[in-house]
């Protein structure tokens, strides 16, 4: 089918089972009562896209990695819808205990369930109910899909499965605690089996899964998708990101596992991850200010980080702010001063001058600003940084997606597709200021 070999095999074309299967899907909607109702729902097997349909193969997991708009909601939905209704070909009957999971709940009814390609939409004739209150969608047949978020680990506890959907599991806020939950869970019926449907990012619970053999991997562009995309739209986009990082891996879905020429990687600030930080003795929170405040203007980057006795630095937030205008910035750096009860904030002022002290002292008259100027190139003044994660002398406490996606991109060009790398800025001043100062006597708990 799709030309993608995995370890399940390759499925450059259908199996008997598959035609059968196929088959038995035209029946089931040609079975259906009425003429406007047979008109109303399209025949998924003869409108999908090859690499939509399920692989042929004895997998256990089914990998969709696809751009933007490639069609990934859809054909997840149409395949749930599927195992529901009981028309697929590796089961007997319906499955009747099915997960969703998304990065939120609210991604999970909103995305998953109720989108323009969710559940929902893809069950013209039989539609199923959400039941809001116990988090779950029950079909006419009785079977039930329920769902959760990457957020909540934990929640998948006590349940057992024959059949999940996971979406967006590069985003998974705690993706190896959630996904080990969710594959412990798929204990029942004849063949239980989950289909992730994700953006590619080189995280490693996606490496690993792509990697296992019992993983069949499909891959899809959102130029393969431009029928049902916006005119104007894919032409808008090559234009843009066209050739960038950035364009190959959310416009054509390309497993980018780490820039070969990027300052930071993505293996060591993973190792360097803690949960929590051990008593700190210093907190600064540092601003690198945009140039102007409009939505479509560079973030205004604010990361806080602590320094304990033994001159180790923990990044212990990441408040940056896009299209804020100064007293937003200010009133967010000043809250998580106080917040993490910070010894100052280190502003660089390359951009707003005087103007950088003055607003936040707007917000706070007496609060301890320590202005910075940058003489020296970004990719000069991280390097220094670099040097101190490799040393292991910075860790991160907790995930930082964003910031680390820029580590991860930053090259001596920059970052890819010509952005600013605002809380990359922000971190390199926070780091800086810690790694030159010497340790006090006070011990506080974060």
């Amino acid at each position: 089918m799709g030309g993608e070999r995995s370890s399940a095999g390759s499925f450059t074309k259908r199996t008997a089972d598959e035609t059968r299967y196929w088959d038995k899907v035209r029946s089931v909607v040609d079975g259906y009562s009425g003429d406007v109702a047979r008109q109303a729902m399209p025949r998924w097997a003869e409108i999908a896209r090859a690499e939509q349909l399920p692989p042929q193969g004895d997998w256990r997991s089914w990998l969709l990695i696809g751009g933007r708009g490639s069609g990934k909601t859809r054909a997840g939905a149409e395949w749930v819808r599927a195992l529901a209704m009981g028309e697929t070909p590796f089961a007997s009957g319906p499955h009747t205990r099915i997960a969703l999971i998304a990065e939120t709940l609210g991604d999970a009814r909103e995305v998953m369930i109720e989108g323009e390609s969710g559940l929902k939409a893809v069950c013209f004739t039989e539609a199923p109910t959400y039941e809001a209150s116990r988090r779950r969608l029950v079909f006419p047949n009785g079977a039930v899909a329920q769902i959760f978020s990457s957020e909540d680990p934990d929640s998948v506890r006590g349940y057992q499965f024959d059949a999940a959907w996971g979406d967006e599991l590069g985003k998974w806020v705690k993706a190896e605690e959630t996904f080990d939950n969710l594959m412990l869970a798929l204990r029942l019926g004849e063949k239980p089996r989950v289909l992730f449907t994700t953006t590619p990012r080189p995280v490693p619970v996606l490496e690993r899964l792509m990697a296992e053999p019992g993983t069949a991997v499909q891959r899809m562009r959102t130029a393969d998708n431009v029928a049902n995309l916006a005119p104007g739209f894919m032409a808008a986009m090559e234009a843009r990101y066209g050739g960038t990082r950035l364009g190959r891996q959310e416009l054509d879905g390309e497993m980018l596992s780490a820039r070969e020429d990027a300052l930071f990687e993505r293996d060591t600030i993973e190792r360097g991850r803690v949960k929590a930080p051990p008593p700190l003795g210093r907190i600064v929170v540092a601003i690198d200010p945009p140039a102007t405040s409009t939505q479509k203007s560079d973030a205004c980057g604010i990361v806080a980080a602590g320094r304990d006795g033994t001159g180790v630095i923990y990044v212990l937030a990441d408040r940056s702010l896009r299209g804020a205008k100064p007293p937003q910035w200010a009133k967010a750096a000043v809250a998580l001063y106080d917040r993490l009860g910070a010894d100052r904030i280190v502003a660089e002022v390359n951009q707003g001058g005087d103007m950088v002290e003055a607003v936040l002292r707007t917000v706070r008259a007496d609060i301890p600003v320590e202005c910075v100027r940058a003489s020296r190139g970004k990719w000069v003044r991280a390097e220094p940084v670099a040097a101190l994660y490799e040393q292991g002398k910075v860790r991160h406490v907790g995930l930082f997606r964003e910031l680390e996606d820029e580590m991860a991109d930053f090259g001596p060009d920059g970052l890819s597709g010509g952005r600013s790398p605002d809380r990359l800025d922000a971190l390199v001043w926070a780091v800086t200021a810690l790694s030159g100062l010497e340790a006090v006597p006070r011990i506080r708990a974060f």
